[in-house]
């Protein structure tokens, strides 16, 4: 039968259809005859060679030309579906039709044929032709069985893994059917919260209520949970997160519904649950007039546009339909992976969008200038800095470079392109820091306070004590963690689950705040649409959320047990590590309590303190002083005064001055 399956998929697909044909012949033929029986019964059964040889020759004549008219030769076998059930229906229906006219007309002049016979024809022809696709479908797919898990005598082992889906709507029964196409899972049973469908068939599987999860799994044997709830909120995926998380088995998921509705991923791209259904949180919908307010029809330039953010940020500006779009990044590879994504998505969705991708570094502020006055760029969003806090813990020089100074050249040359909008992304380590990271950052924060309360400063660095006026509007916005960063604690943990274990974690009581990588870009859009300049913005980030946690849900999620001291048996233990250099236990948003709402619910205007243009300019030209001297005690005094809470908590040190010092 297997031979004869691949070598029935493998004709040539005009000898498909002219076995269809020669098959549907036969079985309107057999219809007809099979409705003179069930009119006439056996003892008048009829000989279609004597009295109605003319009604056997005209049904093929009027149906065959119909079924090709309404396409039933051009569906795959294997992908049969209802619309190809539809189109059958309306096929043999208006093929009985027309055949009742001719019979109607014909009978005023020959012999008589009973109309009853048109009606028996129309629903054994219904049976026939439907239901020998629907076999064959089933043969084609090589599984006899896959929709009749229920039906006694019915189970066999095929040895493939069995899952269970959550969610017996269209996207589980989509998920159900390409599980059954693609052979690499088997699908054992549906899990629904409609209690109306409880322990109903659906799709040949039973469904079962949520509480009686563990009654499926002994029943169905099922080693795996697929979530097929696509539009579900996040507050309902994470109650059913903590439901299953208490069962010892594996749960993935389907993506999301707005995933699905672009186009981006199919309802079969089964991925691990996203840690996000696990924080519970919605994300609010945007506004699109502060969406559109600093980007549509206007050029926009992102920093940093190959990495979490900024890429992020560079695959929403160009919804928002940019005249146009310039990615400017100092990594190659970045820069061409972003790129190749943009470029795709524009010749697909056919926007009217210019891409522009740049090599440069923003340390290089005649660069930056020669780009913003050659493109006339009219908003800026600054995303490129150093974020990996133990690493600029100890590359000191790079990343006040980076951070402060790539800030600072950005800014002004802004300013002297006439640029009107700038956006810095900051972060919730800003906030009364204890690493070289955050305290840069912060400083970065203050550099442009202070320029946006000089209607005329004289440029840092410009000897020549020239104001330059200022028509750009500075904005920064404050937010934590961003789930799937490159530097995020997720992908890590993801690691070392498949690798099996152990789960690094700081420290038991360190917390931290997440928000998605879209919802963020999203609303640093619309926050930087906002303000009047020099407004630090505070993104509503949430609770907080205990890593350790997090890290024992990730594990219970994939199936596994946490190995500790009351489960010595379990499959991967959590260990702690300790603080890394420059980490602390719990981030703030907020320096001070001064916080008033904007527009929008998720987004709060901080009045943190500020320096005067004149007074920073001579502390960043003291810094620079001390790095240019390698005197890293006077970095760190000079950043302790000028960033408001600085309290490092190690001694700082420069890898590269720390060897030099120790070498003869």
């Amino acid at each position: 039968m297997n031979r004869l399956r691949v070598f029935l998929l493998g004709l040539p697909r005009r000898h498909k259809r002219l076995i269809q044909v020669s098959a549907d012949v036969v079985l309107v033929w057999a219809a007809l005859w099979m409705a003179f029986v069930v009119r006439l019964g056996v003892d008048d059964m009829i000989n279609p060679f004597s009295q109605h040889i003319w009604l056997f020759l005209t049904a093929p004549i009027i149906t065959i030309p119909l079924f090709i008219r309404f396409g039933m030769y051009r569906a795959v076998m294997r992908y049969f579906g209802n619309d190809a059930l539809i189109a059958i229906i309306k096929a043999v229906s208006l093929s009985s039709l027309v055949l009742g006219v001719v019979v109607y007309w014909y009978s005023n002049h020959q012999n008589i044929v009973p109309r009853s016979i048109i009606f028996n024809y129309w629903w054994l022809s219904l049976i026939m032709v439907g239901g020998l696709r629907l076999a064959m479908r089933q043969y084609f797919l090589g599984d006899w069985f896959a929709a009749a898990q229920h039906v006694p005598f019915t189970s066999r082992d095929d040895g493939l893994p069995k899952v269970a889906i959550y969610g017996a709507g269209a996207a589980g029964n989509q998920l159900v059917a390409a599980l059954r196409m693609g052979r690499v899972m088997r699908p054992v049973a549906f899990i629904d919260d409609d209690g109306s469908i409880a322990d109903r068939v659906i799709s040949g599987l039973q469904v079962f209520k949520p509480k009686n999860i563990q009654r499926m799994l002994e029943t169905t044997g099922a080693q795996e949970i697929l979530l097929a709830i696509p539009s579900s909120s996040r507050a309902r995926r994470r109650e059913i997160l903590g439901l299953l998380e208490s069962f010892p088995i594996h749960v993935r998921s389907i993506p999301g519904f707005m995933d699905l509705a672009s186009g981006r991923v199919k309802v079969d791209d089964i991925q691990e649950v996203d840690i996000a259904d696990l924080l519970g949180r919605d994300a609010v919908p945007a506004q699109s007039d502060l969406l559109e307010r600093c980007i549509k029809d206007q050029s926009v330039l992102v920093t940093g546009a190959g990495g979490s953010i900024g890429s992020e940020l560079c695959r929403q500006i160009l919804s928002l339909r940019p005249k146009l779009l310039l990615l400017f990044e100092h990594s190659e590879y970045n820069l061409y992976s972003i790129l190749s994504e943009l470029e795709q998505r524009i010749t697909r969705e056919s926007l009217p969008v210019r891409l522009l991708p740049i090599l440069g570094s923003v340390r290089n502020q005649k660069k930056l200038l020669d780009v913003f006055n050659t493109w006339r760029v009219d908003t800026v969003y600054h995303a490129a800095a150093y974020k990996h806090v133990p690493m600029v813990e100890h590359n000191i020089a790079e990343g006040v470079f980076n951070n402060v100074i790539g800030t600072l050249n950005t800014a002004q040359a802004a300013m002297q392109a006439d640029v009107s909008n700038f956006v810095l992304i900051s972060t919730d380590k800003a906030v009364r820091p204890t690493n070289v990271m955050g305290s840069t950052k912060r400083l970065a924060e203050l550099t442009l306070q202070a320029l946006s309360r000089e209607a005329a400063p004289v440029l840092f660095g410009d000897n020549s004590n020239v104001p330059r006026v200022n028509k750009t509007r500075f904005t920064m916005v404050r937010f934590g963690n961003v789930l799937g960063s490159s530097g995020s604690v997720i992908p890590l943990f993801h690691r070392q689950i498949k690798s099996g274990g152990p789960l690094t974690v700081t420290h038991p009581k360190i917390t931290r705040y997440f928000m998605t990588i879209p919802e963020a870009a999203q609303l640093v859009i619309q926050a930087g649409s906002m303000g009047q300049g020099g407004d630090v913005f505070v993104l509503d980030m949430g609770e907080p959320v205990k890593i350790v946690e997090l890290a024992e849900k990730m594990i219970h999620l994939s199936g596994l047990s946490v190995r500790s001291d009351k489960n010595p048996h379990g499959d991967i233990a959590v260990e702690f590590t300790g603080l890394r250099p420059g980490e602390k236990l719990y981030e703030e948003l907020l320096i001070g309590d001064n916080v008033v709402a904007t527009q929008h619910p998720m987004i709060m205007s901080a009045n943190e303190d500020f320096l005067t243009w004149e007074l920073l300019k001579v502390k960043l030209t003291g810094l620079l002083a001390a790095l240019e001297s390698d005197d890293y005690s006077k970095v760190r005094e000079l950043l302790r005064d000028t960033v408001s809470g600085y309290s490092p908590d190690s001694e700082i040190v420069d890898w590269v001055y720390q060897q030099r010092r120790l070498e003869p």
